[in-house]
């Protein structure tokens, strides 16, 4: 399967609860951290959840 990686670029402080999880869920949980992550239809769906905190790399 392909990859894709992310790389959270902004904060969740005063975020909803339900995107501070979704960035756990993804591996991130501070600013510059990078993760790599199978490219699926959920890795997708988390990924346009919290788009605004997040760029994806590569």
């Amino acid at each position: 399967m392909s990859k894709v990686t992310v790389r959270q670029v902004a904060s969740p402080i005063r975020r909803k609860s339900d995107q501070r999880a979704t960035l756990v869920g993804l591996g991130l949980n501070r600013i510059g951290r990078t993760s790599v992550l199978e490219d699926t239809p959920a890795v997708r769906g988390m990924i346009a959840k919290v788009a605004h905190l997040i760029e994806v790399v590569a």
